[in-house]
């Protein structure tokens, strides 16, 4: 069945999309697997040709598309041409850490972080997952205590895309031990911030090169103004904003798709088409 929800400007965009996956990254993808991380080479390739940063507005460096479509076009290159190490951490950056920056952040946060997210200059990642708590937030035990003008960050994180490469992680931290759900704030870390490390670069069964990282905050200290939204509505911040999920959905079609589409040229034919 034709597809009729991609008009004329989102197929000018696939081949933009197709002649960038070939010429940057299908060339280096199996030196890359082999090596366990993608090249930050590639993500200011990205930039440069318009595959990262979509959702940023102009004013912030950005491309200012709001029309998911595009990015869906992204994740469906990607998974055509099984460069999905690749694609994973690029969708962590447009579709959740930017988001969250572009919709909490104050305006001078916005003009301080967006600009280098959308030209792939830095790179994005935010960490909840713990070793003792999986992703179950009410067992996130990394500690964030106001002293003076900083918040003085403690605690480990697990599991963490674009962990190794991050230059601005959106930490889930618990600002307040006694208040539950609202007792937990979101501060973003910079890469230099002393006391701030990265542990293992983690194996995974695939998506070798997915960069999947260990955190380490050791009386990490972060200026009171990375905040990132209200604090002690960290909890409800992660709930409000549902493109992340939305990602996973299109992520999970166009894997499919593209899955279905190889195991075609092996068979030889459509697969259904074998059953009638």
């Amino acid at each position: 069945m034709k597809r009729t929800h991609f008009d004329d400007d989102h197929e000018a965009y696939r081949e933009t999309v197709r002649e960038f996956l070939a010429r940057e990254i299908e060339p280096n993808y199996e030196r890359w697997e082999e090596e366990r991380l993608v090249d930050r080479s590639a993500w200011i390739a990205a930039g440069k040709s318009g595959i990262v940063g979509l959702g940023v507005p102009e004013e912030f460096g950005g491309s200012g598309v709001t029309d998911y479509r595009f990015r869906h076009i992204v994740q469906e290159e990607i998974a055509r041409t099984g460069t999905t190490s690749f694609g994973a951490g690029l969708a962590l950056q447009d579709d959740i850490a930017i988001p969250y920056i572009l919709h909490l952040g104050t305006e001078d946060q916005k003009a301080r972080w967006l600009p280098a997210l959308a030209t792939g200059e830095r790179i994005g990642a935010i960490a909840m997952t713990e070793p003792g708590a999986g992703s179950d937030l009410q067992g996130v035990k990394t500690t964030a205590v106001r002293e003076g003008d900083e918040w003085v960050i403690n605690g480990q994180k697990t599991f963490i895309t674009n962990g190794i490469h991050s230059d601005l992680v959106i930490v889930v931290c618990r600002t307040d031990p006694n208040a539950g759900s609202k007792g937990f704030s979101l501060i973003v870390v910079e890469r230099d911030t002393p006391g701030f490390g990265r542990g293992r670069k983690l194996h995974k069964v695939g998506l070798a090169a997915q960069d999947t990282a260990e955190l380490v905050f050791e009386d990490a200290r972060v200026p009171a103004g990375n905040l990132l939204g209200t604090e002690g509505r960290g909890f409800v911040h992660l709930m409000e904003y549902p493109i992340g999920r939305a990602y996973v959905d299109a992520r999970i079609q166009t894997i499919y798709g593209g899955t279905t589409e190889i195991m075609k040229e092996i068979i030889g034919r459509d697969i259904a088409a074998g059953y009638a």
